[in-house]
């Protein structure tokens, strides 16, 4: 998850490294992170001049009780500010969390150097270890093989996008039950 102060203090750097993705729909509601955003400065803003007030009665009370005053007012004020106060918490505790999952969203910044292409065609080899192994058959791709095991690609894709698997069958007990040694052991 992105640092939300990297978002406030760069929004349109963070923007433009993540549209080098290139995701068919923008991965920020800008317009709506800015909403919460000024929202919940606002309302900070007012929790804590708030806060101030309060503690400001407060100390008056202290004061006016010592010279023996009559302090209801006071007392109604504070009480008047104590459920303001208190409606605002739960509203900026919501922006807090509609914040949090704005940024659920946003997947990580790609670093700088990474070469933009168009799709997985464009990637740049770095560096090869080895030479690749030649079969004297042909070569299954791990879809192929993994779909006659029991993994399910389209159903994952559904599920939680591209390039996750669902194990299903005697690939999924195998699966549970090596978990479950490794915890045993």
């Amino acid at each position: 998850m992105l640092d939300i102060n990297l978002l406030r203090k760069d929004l349109p750097q963070v923007i433009a490294r993540l549209e080098t993705r290139k995701s068919p729909q923008p991965y920020l509601d800008v317009a709506c992170f800015e909403a919460l955003e000024t929202e919940r400065k606002t309302l900070q803003k007012r929790t804590e001049d708030l806060q101030a007030r309060r503690n400001q009665l407060s100390k008056l009370i202290g004061h006016a009780k010592a010279r023996g005053e009559d302090v209801a007012a006071i007392m109604d004020e504070v009480g008047s500010i104590k459920t303001t106060l208190e409606t605002d918490a739960a509203r900026l505790d919501a922006l807090q969390a509609e914040l949090l999952d704005l940024l659920m969203a946003v997947p990580n910044l790609p670093a700088a150097g990474v070469p933009i292409g168009a799709d997985e065609n464009q990637n740049v080899e770095l560096r090869r270890w080895g030479t690749p192994r030649i079969f004297s058959f042909p070569v299954r791709d791990h879809v192929d093989v993994g779909a006659e095991l029991g993994l399910d690609f389209e159903a994952a894709a559904r599920m939680s996008g591209a390039r996750f698997a669902v194990l299903r069958g005697q690939i999924a007990r195998l699966h549970r039950a090596l978990a479950q040694f490794m915890l045993d052991v």
